[in-house]
């Protein structure tokens, strides 16, 4: 039985994006962070629904930056497949970290291959809720993620919803999953799971991945002097 054909024009190393429906997200322990609190770059192993890892994400950021500004710190994330090629990278700007400031909101953008932008994240603003509009490459809306209003993780998972643009029709979901006491507590890295649907485009489907690392350290990376976010203020 001949093997399927990836999409039209699906960036090379994304091809097996196309034959999923969940995918996840599980940041490694840094030692050095859990000793010292020395803020170190993230890394992240990304699987299959087996287990099995499929792609293992990097940040690459200076120290400077890492430890002074947080987890509100710009960065530039490096998506890497199995056979240590870089198939995506993701920028995130700096940006104001507070939705006093309306006007300059969070936002990362997507780029497979490295250069070529194939969408965006942004942070919209409202007064309660963690709000985002998934954008495609010319920066048309294509879908929202909306999470809750209190977004505390004791002992249970949190969920962010992927929504049609109406906000009418759940999609999918980036859920924060529970990892257990000893691992809340003592360290900052976190599981996530990704559920979209299969049909979706393979380029919006890396998108969100970028939603999901956005997530992540908008609400819940945590350093000695930033303790991680419990919701949009």
């Amino acid at each position: 039985m001949p093997a399927p054909q990836p999409p039209l024009n699906c960036p090379p190393g994304l091809e097996y994006l196309s034959q999923i429906d969940q995918i996840l997200v599980h940041q490694q322990i840094e030692l050095l962070e859990v000793l010292i609190g020395f803020e170190t770059n993230n890394k992240y192993e990304i699987k299959n629904s087996l287990g099995q890892r499929v792609y293992f994400a990097v940040e690459d950021n200076d120290c400077c930056t890492r430890n002074c500004c947080g987890p509100s710190r710009p960065f530039n994330l490096k998506i890497l497949d199995n056979l240590g090629r870089e198939v995506v990278t993701m920028e995130r700007p700096l940006r104001c970290s507070s939705c006093c400031f309306p006007c300059c909101l969070q936002e990362i953008e997507i780029q497979a291959p490295p250069g070529v932008p194939i969408g965006y994240v942004t942070q919209k603003w409202h007064p309660c809720l963690p709000k985002f509009t998934v954008q495609n490459e010319r920066r048309e809306d294509v879908l929202k993620i909306i999470g809750p209003c209190i977004v505390c993780s004791c002992c249970s998972d949190i969920d962010f919803e992927i929504k049609s643009l109406d906000e009418q029709t759940v999609v999918g979901k980036i859920t924060k999953q529970w990892s257990g006491i000893v691992r809340e507590a003592f360290t900052d890295a976190d599981n996530f799971g990704i559920q979209f649907p299969l049909d979706l485009d393979v380029k919006i489907k890396a998108v969100m991945l970028g939603a999901c690392f956005l997530i992540d350290f908008m609400f819940f990376e945590s350093t000695d002097n930033q303790q991680q976010k419990s919701g949009v203020w």
